[in-house]
C-alpha cells in the first residue's frame, strides 16, 4: 500500500472520505493578487506607494512592467494546484502611453489582462479601485474628502471601475468581485468623526447610482481598524461598512489583518453567513499589526478554513489572498501563501465535521475535545501529496523558483 492508501484508510475509520475531499478542494477557487509581484507599485505610473501601505526589503527581481509581471505570475500559477483567479488593482491598467487618469479608465485598459487570464485558464478576474499612490489623495482623504473636487474624482474612479468589473465578468464568464477599500483617516484624534463618514456614505450612494449587472459584479466594502499615518481614526471602520453593506445589499470583505490583534476573522465568518449571501476574504498574516506577511499554514488560517468548510460555504465565501513581501523571492511568496490556503482547506475537508457538530449539540464536550485532538495527528500530508500528484504539480517547488531566479530575476537591474 502507498502512503496515501494508508492515510485513506485512517480517514475512513473516522467517517471521512479523502477522495471526496480531494475532489472538493480542486473546485474551490482562490483569487491570487497581482501586487505581490511588484511590491504594490502598479503600472500606471501615478506615484510612490502611499496610503498607509508599506513594503520592506529589496529582494532582486521585482517586476517592472506588464511583461515581467505576466512572466512571474505564469511561473507562480504553474506551481499552484487547483482553481485559480486573478485579483487586479486599477493601478495595473495597461495605458500604452495614453494620457488618461484613474477617473477615466476604460475596459480596454485591462484587455491584455483578460487575454493573459484566458491563456492561463483562470476561473475569473477580481478587481479593486485604487485609492492610494496618487496625487488626488488630499490630506490622506479620498471618498470622504471635504474637497468636492477630490471627492468627485474618486467617485468617478469607482464608477469607472464598476464598468471595468462588468467587462471582466463578461469576458471571463464568471462573476467579478469589485472591492472598495480606502485609506481615509487621521493620524491624531479628530474633532469630528461623523462628517467624514457622512461624506463617505454620500460618495458610496453616488457610486451605486449607476446601473450595473449584479449577477456579474459583486461589490464589496472592506474595513480597517487603523493604518500607518491614520492611527487614531479610520473613516471606513467595521461598523460603518457592515451597516452600509446590509442596508444596500453589498458584500462585506473581511481582511484578517484589518482588526484589533485579539479579533479573529474565523469567528466573524459564521456571524456574517447568518445575514449575508456572500462574504469575501482577503487572507493575509499580520505580525503584531496589519503587516501583510506571507500567509502560512498556521492556527488562524486553519480556523478560517474550518468555518468555510463546516458551514458548507465554499461557494458563499469568496477567497482572495492579500500580502506583499519585498524581502524574499516574490514568486515563492505567491506559491507559499496559496498552498498554505489550500492546505488549510484540505485539513478542514478531512475533518469529521458532522460528527463533531453532533457531539457539541449533544453536550458531549469531553468526547468532542478528545476527538478534535486526535484529528490533529491524522496523516494530512499524505493526502496533500496525493492531491498535488493528481494536479500534476510537484511538492517541492523551491528548485524551480531558484532556477527562475538565477536565469531571469537576477538579470533585472
Amino acid at each position: 500500500m502507498t502512503k496515501y492508501e494508508y492515510a485513506k484508510a485512517d480517514y475512513a475509520e473516522i467517517g471521512v472520505d479523502s477522495e471526496q475531499a480531494i475532489e472538493k478542494l480542486a473546485k474551490i477557487p482562490i483569487s491570487v493578487h497581482c501586487w505581490q509581484g511588484d511590491d504594490v507599485i502598479g503600472l500606471d505610473g501615478a506615484g510612490a506607494l502611499s496610503g498607509g501601505i508599506q513594503t520592506t526589503g529589496n529582494y532582486i527581481g521585482r517586476a517592472r512592467n506588464f511583461e515581467e509581471l505576466k512572466a512571474d505570475l505564469s511561473v507562480a500559477f504553474s506551481l499552484m494546484p487547483g482553481k485559480k483567479r486573478l485579483n487586479l488593482h486599477a493601478s495595473y491598467a495597461i495605458l500604452n502611453g495614453e494620457k488618461v487618469d484613474r477617473n477615466a479608465y476604460r475596459p480596454e485598459h485591462f484587455a491584455s489582462w483578460v487575454q493573459f487570464a484566458k491563456e492561463q485558464g483562470l476561473d475569473g478576474i477580481d478587481f479593486n479601485p485604487t485609492f492610494f499612490s496618487h496625487s488626488m489623495v488630499k490630506d490622506g482623504l479620498t471618498l470622504s474628502s471635504p474637497d468636492e473636487t477630490v471627492r468627485k474624482f474618486w467617485v468617478d474612479h469607482c464608477k469607472a471601475c464598476i464598468k471595468i468589473s462588468e467587462y471582466l465578468a463578461t469576458e471571463m464568464n464568471s462573476h467579478c468581485l469589485m472591492n472598495i477599500w480606502i485609506p481615509d483617516g487621521y493620524k491624531d484624534v479628530p474633532a469630528d468623526r461623523l462628517s467624514p463618514r457622512l461624506r463617505l456614505k454620500q460618495s458610496l450612494d453616488e457610486i451605486l447610482s449607476i446601473p450595473y449587472d449584479k449577477s456579474k459584479v459583486v461589490i464589496a466594502v472592506e474595513s480597517k481598524v487603523f493604518g500607518i499615518g491614520v492611527e487614531s481614526y479610520t473613516v471606513g471602520n467595521s461598523e460603518f461598512y457592515m451597516n452600509y453593506a446590509a442596508k444596500n445589499g453589498l458584500c462585506c470583505l473581511l481582511d484578517n489583518g484589518h482588526y484589533h490583534p485579539t479579533e479573529v476573522v474565523s469567528d466573524k465568518i459564521p456571524s456574517m453567513l447568518a445575514f449575508y449571501d456572500k462574504v469575501a476574504l482577503h487572507v493575509t498574516r499580520g505580525v503584531r499589526w496589519d503587516s501583510d506577511h506571507v500567509v502560512l499554514y498556521e492556527d488562524e488560517l486553519k480556523e478560517i478554513a474550518k468555518e468555510i468548510v463546516r458551514n458548507n460555504a465554499t461557494e458563499k465565501v469568496l477567497i482572495g489572498l492579500d500580502y506583499f513581501d519585498a524581502s524574499i523571492n516574490r514568486i515563492s511568496a505567491w506559491v507559499t501563501g496559496y498552498r498554505a490556503m489550500q492546505k488549510a482547506l484540505l485539513n478542514a475537508l478531512l475533518l469529521p465535521n458532522e460528527r463533531l457538530k453532533t457531539l457539541q449539540n449533544e453536550g458531549k464536550f469531553t468526547e468532542l475535545m478528545t476527538m478534535q485532538e486526535e484529528c490533529k495527528m491524522l496523516p494530512l500530508g499524505a493526502v496533500w501529496q496525493e492531491y498535488l500528484t493528481r494536479q500534476n504539480v510537484a511538492e517541492d517547488y523551491f528548485a524551480e523558483v531558484q532556477n527562475y531566479e538565477n536565469n531571469v530575476l537576477k538579470e533585472r537591474k
